[in-house]
């Protein structure tokens, strides 16, 4: 298991922050936890899951990722 943390810049309410974490958690291996006040998603990574992926994931729903952080 691998704990990344996701830096995510345009998220604004709730809604937002629930909708990259419901996305996220439907990736196989992945476990996430969106802090929309922090703007960040604490991610556990189970397999062979890339940093590309969890990125294309976010970006796909709209948000910037800034950073992500083994």
């Amino acid at each position: 298991m691998m704990h990344k943390t996701m830096k995510i810049e345009g998220m604004s309410c709730s809604h937002c922050s629930g909708r990259v974490e419901m996305l996220l958690n439907q990736l196989d291996g992945v476990t996430a936890k969106v802090d929309l006040e922090a703007k960040t998603a604490s991610i556990d990574v189970a397999g062979d899951v890339s940093d590309a992926l969890l990125k294309e994931t976010v970006e796909n729903a709209g948000y910037q990722v800034i950073s992500i952080d083994s």
